[in-house]
């Protein structure tokens, strides 16, 4: 009976401590809906936010690929390159035409995980650091697209049966904002009720020590890195969508975009655990701060200002931070309890 009563608060109390790293994000958000309901109503308002919740899934879905990169312990400066030629191959394999829809898309997906391929096996199977990799493969795949866009007109669109199936609603929002919302769930429950998400999330928590007892840690890496391109190819087609004529330059927002909802999100740039829902709620808010300061006509500079200061303190308020703040906590409440506290303490860390 001891054993049981001792058993129930430790795994209670392991469970706080986790989900303690993804707090800071749902708190933004409120302070947000708190500081826009004040100063900047329109921003709530129901137009404005059927406005901008594609573009906040749009960057939720490169979010969660590049989720997917930091759990290894990696990042992907690939981002903006590959989703941008994605948009751009939606235009040229397109061609206006509604018949070649579905072609187009498959080519996108199918051009972009050739991207992670190359990115994963040089980092993955050479293990060059994955800084460096990406940002030189990002280089070359924006050469890339720099070269196809010159071999169409620049006035070219996506086919239009695209731009209005993306620009359509559905329960007053967009498809995009739906399909985002699917993958984060998809990922969410797969991480959570399937052995290959526990596997992975184990493989970027101990890399080492997967390695030991038979886990394919190479394989694990360069597959990661296909299903995040794959998952920017996604967000770059959608959102050519939504702009009908993409530009060369469109997504160089989504360079620290990504991974400053990554971060805000609670997951550790030296990998492990990270929560789908919460870098899907930072990709929104980071969205929403946006609307909100372009709502309050701040000029552009200082709107970059914000940006940062948002990042930096996403940066000072992680998951890490967090988790080590209550390790702390609870390391001197150890010392001050009691004997048969303490044993209790003990289990949670697994020495018990």
């Amino acid at each position: 009976m001891t054993a049981v009563t001792a058993r129930a608060p430790a795994s209670a109390l392991t469970r706080f401590v986790v989900a303690s790293r993804y707090m800071p994000v749902y708190l933004a958000v409120l302070l947000l809906l708190v500081v826009a309901s004040i100063w900047a109503p329109a921003t709530l308002s129901r137009v404005a936010l059927s406005a901008i919740a594609p573009y906040g899934a749009l960057l939720g879905i490169t979010a969660l690929g590049q989720m997917l990169v930091v759990m290894t312990g990696g990042i992907d400066l690939s981002t903006p390159a590959t989703l941008t030629l994605a948009a751009a191959i939606m235009v040229g394999v397109g061609e206006g035409s509604g018949d070649r829809i579905g072609v187009a898309i498959l080519t996108a997906v199918g051009v972009a995980a050739v991207i992670g391929l190359v990115n994963g096996i040089l980092i993955g199977g050479f293990r060059l650091n994955a800084l460096i990799v990406t940002l030189a493969v990002g280089q070359v795949v924006a050469g890339v697209v720099n070269r196809y866009g010159r071999t169409f007109p620049v006035q070219s669109s996506v086919p239009v049966e695209w731009s209005s199936w993306t620009t359509t609603r559905i329960f007053g929002m967009s498809p995009v904002f739906w399909a985002g919302l699917i993958l984060t769930l998809l990922l969410a429950l797969g991480f959570r009720y399937t052995a290959v998400g526990r596997r992975f999330q184990v493989v970027g928590a101990n890399p080492v020590a997967s390695e030991v007892v038979g886990v394919r840690v190479k394989l694990n890496q360069i597959l990661v890195y296909v299903a995040a391109a794959v998952l920017y190819a996604l967000a770059g087609v959608a959102l050519a969508g939504l702009l009908r004529t993409p530009g060369v330059a469109l997504a160089n927002q989504y360079l620290l975009g990504p991974i400053a909802a990554v971060v805000i999100g609670g997951a550790s740039l030296a990998g492990g655990l990270a929560s789908p829902l919460s870098t899907l709620a930072a990709a929104f808010f980071l969205t929403g701060l946006n609307q909100m300061m372009l709502t309050l006509g701040l000029p552009t500079a200082l709107q970059f200002v914000v940006f940062g200061l948002v990042i930096i303190g996403g940066m000072l308020v992680s998951g890490d931070r967090i988790i080590k703040a209550v390790e702390r906590l609870l390391r001197e409440r150890r010392r001050r309890a009691p004997p048969e506290t303490r044993a209790t303490a003990r289990s949670i860390d697994g020495k018990g």
